[in-house]
């Protein structure tokens, strides 16, 4: 008799992913979805899409979903939550729609402590719109934008997301993951779920920032992409926990 080891999860639709081969966001969307299906709240679920290569996340994830204009998902999400405070609520969002046009969006979402979750995904250059420069692009890093290298002198530096909300009182939990293997893989998914817990304990605002590859615009190979982002990606961007509020108040 043969036993089922590998599924689905129920928190996503059977709608296929348009992504890029390579491309890392598949795996997250399972993480989420795996997460969800684990804590049972998909009747209570409202996921914000942001504008960027996850556009059509709502495709893709078998619960509410609202559309949020460019860079405005952690407002929508707040209007959101507010309205159903007895919700999950989280947004699903890219470096340039979160760090870029959103930033503002975000800083006072976490400086206000507001109750939702965010999964950030930073692969260091935006990727639907051609491979421009993001904020997150790393010094030297090539792109549409940046022929020769991002110049610090002329462009300015790389914002550190987590580093930058972990400084703000309301952010309660912030954590830094990657998914270019199965040890970070699973680490990613921990961290995931924390976030939810987090907003579900209703101790304010969480965020998970994903570093993910971007084969097509990074233009390298799909393994090549992991192994990037390993030695340069991670190396800028330290994985780990850059704020976790439960546990400050347990020491």
């Amino acid at each position: 008799m043969s036993k089922i080891v590998f599924q689905k999860p129920k928190a996503l639709t059977d709608a296929p992913f348009h992504y890029c081969a390579g491309c890392t966001h598949g795996i997250v969307h399972r993480l989420v979805a795996e997460v969800l299906d684990e804590i049972g709240q998909m009747g209570k679920t409202v996921g914000i899409a942001s504008v960027g290569c996850s556009v059509f996340s709502y495709n893709y994830f078998d619960c509410d979903m609202v559309q949020s204009p460019h860079g405005r998902a952690p407002a929508v999400a707040t209007g959101v939550k507010r309205a159903h405070p007895d919700n999950i609520v989280f947004t699903y969002q890219g470096d340039g729609d979160l760090a870029a046009i959103g930033t503002a969006e975000t800083v006072h979402a976490a400086a206000r402590g507001e109750n939702i979750t965010i999964i950030f995904i930073n692969n260091a250059i935006y990727g639907m719109t051609g491979g421009q420069m993001a904020p997150t692009t790393l010094p030297g890093q090539v792109s549409a934008t940046s022929p020769y290298g991002r110049d610090v002198h002329l462009q300015g530096n790389p914002i550190r997301i987590c580093e930058m909300l972990a400084t703000l009182d309301g952010t309660a939990y912030a954590e830094r993951v990657a998914v270019d293997c199965v040890k970070n893989v699973n680490a990613a998914k921990r961290a995931i779920r924390k976030a939810f817990q987090t907003q579900i304990n209703k101790e304010g605002f969480s965020i998970v920032e994903v570093l993910s590859s971007c084969p097509t615009y990074w233009g390298k190979t799909p393994d090549k992409a992991l192994e990037w982002l390993r030695s340069d990606m991670i190396p800028y961007y330290p994985l780990g926990v850059y704020k976790d509020k439960t546990a400050q108040e347990d020491k």
